[in-house]
Parts: structure tokens; sequence; C-alpha cells
């Protein structure tokens, strides 16, 4: 019998095996849709629980940004609709690039019927890629009761949560380990309804309790070999390696979504490359398919707003870059020196309008990424928040600025600064994001008399809002549309301003020298175009063609642009017709072919015939030597190259350098050692000659007795056998010096005190200084430093 009760459980385990298989391959012959071509992609957000206006507001937003979209670029978050509003436009959604946020809604079902992957690329609360909660009414029996998500089978990464749904009776209990490729990762079921039952062709696991709402396994059911994604039982079903959320044949063009990317319908790990290797040529070359990774998707051109960085389609450039334009293409290319600074704008909870507790993080600032807004509680101060009034000095941060992204909002503005000049750098308003239709709002400045933003030149997208500015003149002459990129149809509100009339009767009109583009205010550097040249930004009646320092020549835009430095002035004529050496009419010193150098080419590398030496001509002209002349010359011929090194040495002279270089070293070492000799003997001879006079008594002579009746001996000295070097102290008998004793006949130097006896007074005679000195002599005392000589004389003694 214990036989029989595991067959029957076999039995039974064959019957959901069977169920589950026979629900999967029904679930594929339904599922013919194949990936279009081009999907309509669309932007997530990233705002958590936070909303956005009322309920009608938020719904708005979330209608206007997904309706008809198939991909989210970023995360799809419904939270706090506490209304059961129609979600239908969500049903065309087939994969999420980052996570998936349900939350503290009131409607009974999400239609994501054709959600087939969430990639957690960016996971919320950095561990979910599907979070679920909270998604009922306090009072009342309403809430979310289905989920819906019947096609969805692959997390990529992140796991799932789902807790505190009250009414919530499918979905908790989906087979989660089927969906989710982490094994390691989160899924949280918890406090959510009762479960509830499936149809008997689903087995257990169901989005719902109809018969289309089976959950799809599609690792379970599949061959070891299939690493877990299949269209079948069989080990020849199984899904190319590159297919997500499964698929309907083993191509890649077969998966329902791509696990890398999507290139033109087949799944590949990479996008074609910009550079592919030649086999006949063994080298790199330029790949005419090139496509940019946008997403999970491959495409030809990166999206407006998006930026090229390698291969990929970025919103930023990383921090070692900088923003270039290439042939009407941004892209992002490494930085020289310094990178451009890209600072966050305003207009989140947290940093809702540049005021004075932010405004130090402008400093330097030349892309800001987002929106710049001026509100009166910025400028004006923020007693709740205790943020004090902005100092309009500090606004002069925003001098460097030359990008803003998305949005220029000024509604209010010190009131001592009559225009907008701090924005003097600003050349772009992108218009990424627009408030309502606008990218540009100037509004309720009374003080503001021009607007002053002399460099900018384009308005990406979006219009312009200039109104209530009751001083306000020259915008009326801003022929905007030469500032508007695209073909959308743009509707500016330039209204309640001051009239023209009375701009033009009170003399606020433009230059003479601005063309009829309009100007930004008064003075010939706040034209839009110059009506003939202009000179770093400001418009002049004409160049330095023919006089003035430095010479200058017209380019294409009317720009004066400077000579090359070796070009020679010329009077009466241009003398020169572009920026480069190559376009001089005379050269100030040479001319090396079309170009005007200081000097002639000298060792220089042309990369094919080696080094090129030439020599100037009279005429001024650099002319090639000899080509067997390797150091330069003086005239054409071989006899005029100048005197080279021999590179090749004889054999002899190899010889002598292998025999005079140990020849030299051995000369050397025996000097040394001589040198150690004779310094050695010397010092030797200098401590026998100091032993000699200081212990033996040499040349002593008798001076008479001392104190104690003993004879006193001492030497005579002369001047010139004594040098003072530095005073060592002095008291009433005299000074004290250090010097040195060279006895008479010597060259030894000995070190001794010499003690100079002066008798300013004059009442001391010699017998009585030789008496004092005699008692010192006969002192013998360790501490007491031997009399050695007297050295009487007409100046004071010495001894």
């Amino acid at each position: 019998m214990p036989g029989l009760c595991c067959i029957r459980k076999h039995t039974n385990q064959s019957r959901v095996h069977s169920r589950v298989y026979a629900s999967f391959s029904k679930k594929l012959l339904e599922i013919v849709s194949s990936s279009p071509l081009e999907s309509e992609v669309c932007p997530g957000t990233q705002n958590d629980l936070s909303s956005t206006g009322s309920q009608q507001n938020q719904y708005n937003l979330i209608k206007e940004r997904y309706e008809g979209c198939e991909i989210i670029m970023g995360n799809l978050e419904i939270t706090q609709i506490e209304s059961n509003w129609d979600f239908s436009f969500l049903k065309t959604i087939r994969e999420v690039t980052g996570y998936i946020l349900i939350a503290m809604n009131h409607f009974q079902e999400i239609p994501l019927g054709q959600l087939r992957v969430i990639r957690g690329n960016s996971l919320y609360e950095k561990r979910f890629a599907l979070s679920v909660f909270f998604n009922y009414p306090k009072d009342g029996s309403s809430g979310l009761r289905q989920l819906g998500l019947v096609n969805l089978t692959e997390i990529l990464e992140g796991g799932v949560q789902i807790i505190n749904n009250k009414y919530l009776s499918y979905g908790p209990w989906i087979f989660w380990q089927d969906i989710v490729q982490d094994s390691n990762a989160p899924i949280e079921i918890q406090n959510n309804g009762e479960k509830g039952s499936c149809h008997k062709s689903c087995g257990n696991y169901c989005w719902g309790p109809n018969e289309h709402q089976c959950q799809i396994l599609t690792k379970m059911v599949c061959a070891p070999q299939c690493n877990g994604r299949c269209f079948g039982t069989s080990p020849r079903d199984c899904c190319h390696v590159e297919c997500a959320a499964g698929c309907r044949g083993p191509l890649d063009v077969d998966c329902y979504a791509c696990r890398h990317f999507n290139d033109s319908g087949a799944c590949v790990s990479q996008c074609p490359q910009s550079l592919i290797y030649n086999k006949q040529k063994f080298q790199m070359e330029t790949n005419p398919n090139a496509k940019y990774q946008y997403g999970s998707i491959c495409v030809s051109k990166c999206p407006t707003h998006f930026i090229v960085d390698g291969s990929s389609c970025v919103r930023v450039c990383p921090p070692d870059k900088m923003e270039v334009d290439r042939d009407g293409q941004k892209q992002c290319e490494p930085c020289s020196g310094f990178c451009p600074k890209v600072c966050e704008g305003t207009g989140a909870n947290h940093r809702q309008t540049v005021d004075s507790s932010n405004i130090d993080s402008f400093i330097n600032c030349t892309k800001i990424q987002g929106s710049l807004h001026f509100l009166v509680m910025g400028i004006h101060g923020d007693g709740f928040r205790n943020i004090p009034p902005l100092d309009a000095k500090k606004l002069e941060v925003f001098h460097t600025v030359r990008e803003i992204t998305d949005i220029l909002n000024i509604q209010s503005w010190p009131t001592e600064l009559k225009d907008l000049s701090v924005f003097s750098s600003l050349t772009t308003i992108q218009g990424r994001s627009l408030h309502k239709r606008f990218s540009l709002m100037v509004m309720h400045i009374p003080t503001l008399t021009s607007l002053g933003l002399r460099s900018l030149r384009e308005i990406s997208d979006g219009s312009v809002y200039i109104s209530q500015n009751a001083n306000l003149c020259y915008h009326h002459t801003v022929d905007w549309t030469q500032l508007f990129r695209g073909h959308r149809v743009r509707i500016n509100n330039l209204s309640n301003n001051k009239p023209l009339t009375e701009c033009v009767a009170e003399g606020h009109v433009c230059d003479p020298l601005c063309s009829d583009l309009g100007c930004w205010g008064p003075g010939p550097q706040q034209c839009l175009s110059c009506r003939n040249h202009s000179r770093d930004g400001t418009c002049v009646g004409g160049c330095h063609f023919y006089s003035g320092t430095p010479r200058e020549s017209a380019g294409s835009d009317g720009e004066c642009v400077s000579c090359h430095p070796e070009c020679k002035p010329q009077w009466g004529k241009v003398s020169c017709t572009g920026p480069g050496a190559n376009d001089c009419v005379a050269c100030a010193n040479l001319r090396d072919g079309p170009y005007c150098v200081s000097s002639c080419p000298s060792g220089v590398n042309d990369g094919q015939r080696g080094l090129i030496f030439k020599y100037p001509t009279k005429e001024g002209l650099c002319e090639p030597c000899h080509q067997n002349c390797t150091q330069g010359c003086f005239g054409p011929g071989l006899s005029d190259c100048l005197e080279t090194a021999r590179l090749a040495v004889s054999s002899g002279q190899i010889t002598g350098i292998a025999l005079g270089v140990p020849s030299g070293l051995i000369f050397c070492l025996a000097m040394v050692f001589l040198g150690v000799l004779y310094h050695r003997g010397l010092a030797i001879q200098r401590k026998r000659a100091m032993r000699r006079y200081l212990e033996s008594g040499e040349s002593f002579e008798p001076l008479g007795p001392g104190e104690k009746g003993t004879k006193v001996y001492a030497r005579i000295l002369k001047p010139s056998d004594l040098k003072k070097i530095k005073v060592l102290g002095f008291g009433v008998f005299g000074t004290v010096h250090k010097g040195f004793w060279t006895p008479e006949g010597e060259s030894v130097k000995i070190p001794v005190a010499i003690k100079t006896i002066q008798d300013i007074s004059g009442r001391q005679t010699f017998t009585e200084i030789t008496n004092h000195m005699l008692s010192m002599g006969s002192l013998d005392h360790p501490y007491i430093v031997r009399l050695l000589g007297i050295c009487p004389g007409r100046q004071p003694c010495s001894w």
C-alpha cells in the first residue's frame, strides 16, 4: 500500500504539470503579436509617494505621459489615486526599465495586461522592482482586487513587495520564483486579502478567476538545457539566449522581450558598434550601420534632448566629459582641462526657488540641469523657513551660465537691477520640460527696463511669456522666430508691458549698428546681430582692414578676426584674408610654402622621408637643404652643409677608449689615496707641534716670581703671531677673543684665547700690568686657562 500511495502522489503531480503545460501551450498559441520595429518610448518618473496637485491633475499628467506608450524609460509610479479612474490607456505598455510602484490607491484593477518584463535598472527602496501596498480606503469595501499582469514573465533585477492590500485576492499567490530572475532577490508577501480560486485549467497559479488569467510558467516547464526560457518542454524548444519573458520560437526575432537590446526586432547582446574590424585590410573602419543604445533599444539616431556618449544615448554627460555639437548632433567628448560645471536647477520640493540659502551652489556653473525659478520668497526672503532676502550682488554667479536644459522662470527680481544682464552668457534654453507651453517667463517686474540677454541665440522648445512688466522695452524689437528651433508652432505672450510708442518716444530703441533682428537693450553690445561687423560680441562700423592694430579680416558671420602674428601689416590694402598663417598677403619674417613663419624648419620630421632642413634665401623664402645635409645648411649645395659630428669611430679610437678608461680610473684612485696620506701627515704634524708648544715649555722665558714665590715662565709673542676671530666676552680688565697662534717658523695654527688688557684711564703702568699677568701665570688648575705667552707693545697688551 505504501507503493500505491507513492504512485498516486506522483500521478497528482503529473496532472498538475500537464495542466500547467496545457495552459502554457494554449497561451503561446494565443500570443501572436511580434515586437514592432518602432516602439513608442515614454519617460518615467521618480516621485516616490509624492503627489502633484489635485486628483484630477495627477490623473491627467499620468494619462498625458503614458497614453499610447509601449516602453517606459524609467519608473511607472501610480500613487494616491482615490477614485476609480479609467486607466485603460496603460494597456499598451510592454516594458518598464525601472520599477513599478502601485501604492495608496482605491481603484480595483490596474490594466497592465501587455506588460512582459520589468528590468529593474532602478529599484524602489533599492530592493524592489515591483512594489504594491496599501491599495484600499480606510472606510468602504473598494480597493485593488487584481494585479492583472497576465503576461508578466520576467523581472531581471530586484524583488517583489506586495503587502497590506486588504482586498487583493489574486497576485500575492503567484509563483514569483518563475518570474524573478535573481534567486537572492527579496519576495515580501503579507497582509493581503483571502486567496481567490483559479480556473481549473490554470492549476494553482493565476492572476484572476478566468481561464485567460493563468500564470505563464516559463521556467519550471522547461528542459534543463533551456536556461529557464522555452516555448515547449522539449530540449529543442529553448528560447534564444538573448530572449527575456519567453518566446514563440528558437530565433532571436522570436523573443517577447530582449534581455539586453532590441535591434529592429532582433534581440542582441549589444547594438552595432561605430567601428568594425576589416579582416582584409586588418584595420578598424567606420560602421555605416552603427546604432546607439537608447535604453533597451538600438536606434540609428538619439531622440531629441538626448546626447551621444560613445555608443549610448544619455541625458547628461559623465563628469569627465562635456557636451558639444557635431554636425547637428550633441555629443559627449572628453574635457580639455577643467570640465564645464553642471549644476542642479530649482523647482523640486526641497529647492523651489533661487534664494540666499542655495545661491552659492551656482558658483562657476556653466550648465543648469533643470530649471531656474526666481520667486518672491526667494528674492525677498522666506520668514517661515528663516531664509533672509537675497543680496542682488550674489546674482553675479549666473554670469558663467551658458545653458539651461528646462525653463527660465523669473517672477521676482531685485529692484536695484534694471535688466537680466547677469545672464549675459546664456546662449541656449532647451525647454526639455515646459511650464504649460512656455520655456522663458518674465512677469510682474515693474523695475525691469530691458532683458539684457545679449548672448541668447536658441530656444529649443517652448514659447515665451513676457507680461506685466510696466517699464520693459526693447522686447518688441526681437525677432523671436530666429531663436526657435524645430517645426512646432510657438505662441508667445508679450502683453501688458510698456507700449512700443512710449519706448520709442523716450529713445529706448536699438543702436544703429544693430540689424533688423532687434536687440536686448541699449548699446551696440545688445544686438541680436550686427548690421556691419562685430568684435568680441559688440557691433562695430568696420574691422581693422587697412589701419589699426592688430590688422583684421572679416569672418563669414561678420566677426572681425585678427590676422596671424606672422602677417606683415599692409597700408592701403588688406593684410590677410583669414586668421591662419597661410592667409597672409605678405610675411613679416619668412615664408615656407604658403605659410608665414618666424624661422625655417630645422630637423622637422615629415613622417615620410625623415628630417627636413631648410635655409632662408635673400628673398625671405625657405628652401630645402641638400639631401645629404644632416645638421642644416646655409645654402643649397653640399658644400653649404653645416659641419656634422662623425657618427662612426675607428677601431684605434675604440682601443684607446678601452685602455684609457681603466687607466684613468686607476690614476684617480691613486691620487685620492695620496691625498688622504698627505692630509693624514699634516694632521699628525699639527698634533706634534701643539704638544711641543703646550707641554714641553719650548721657548719659555723667566718673567719673575709669582704670588707664591715660584718662578713664572712665559713666551714673549709678536703681534703678527696672533689672529683674532671673534669676541668671547669682556670685563673690567679687558676683552677676550677667540683666535689662533701661529708660532714663528711654524705652519700650524693653535687655537687660543686672546685677552686684551686695556687701561683707558692711563693710570696703570706697564709694570703693574705685567705683575697682574705674572700672578695669573703662576696659577695651575684644570679649570683655569694656562698662560702661554705675553704680547707687549704700544697698544694694549695681549696674551
